[in-house]
């Protein structure tokens, strides 16, 4: 069965809003002081979801990820180009940064359960579309790699009012300074 998998950079304190910086954050880049070994390559272990999935992104993650991706070359880069990308916004209309980035009309929510009929839906970063998901229970495994940063401030994963929901442990791994952690929905 297809899944929609969100991926996360996440702080010991839930915050994953700016790991890399870019957003000017007074916390902003706190995934990347703990050096490349838990941020490059395929840190989530999506393996073949890349070449059979779709990546949904919102707005602000796909301009973010069109003006690094394209660009590089490395194995996982080139699958990140290759794979199917739906763009959740109401202000875009040139896709043409990023190779097969399609927008997507009308409801998120709705558009959802069309995608993972073709495979798995792999969201990263994107909390306000995230939010959405959750709050419509369409999330079926969360994959978060935790950092050992605290702080104390920031946009989090589960917003105020996220609705109660039970989640069963896959696996932990260590992975340089960080921890990848699987969860799936309990259904």
């Amino acid at each position: 069965m297809n899944r929609v998998i969100v991926i996360e950079f996440i702080t010991l304190d839930g915050v994953i809003e700016d790991p890399d910086g870019s957003a000017g954050t007074p916390g902003g880049g706190w995934a990347f002081r703990h050096g490349p070994e838990a941020v490059a390559g395929d840190k989530f272990r999506l393996d073949a979801r890349l070449d059979t999935g779709t990546l949904l992104l919102g707005r602000r993650t796909w301009q973010l990820f069109a003006r690094i991706w394209p660009q590089r070359s490395d194995p996982f880069s080139t699958a990140m180009n290759r794979i199917p990308k739906a763009v959740a916004s109401r202000t875009l209309t040139d896709l043409g940064a990023w190779s097969n980035s399609t927008l997507l009309a009308g409801d998120v929510a709705g558009e959802v359960p069309r995608l993972r009929d073709r495979g798995d839906v792999i969201v990263a970063g994107s909390v306000d579309l995230v939010q959405i998901l959750v709050e419509k229970d369409l999330v079926d495994e969360y994959r978060l790699l935790v950092f050992p940063t605290v702080l104390g401030a920031g946009r989090s994963l589960f917003g105020l009012g996220t609705p109660p929901t039970d989640l069963r442990l896959l696996s932990v791994e260590q992975r340089g300074a960080a921890v990848l952690m699987r969860h799936e929905r309990n259904r």
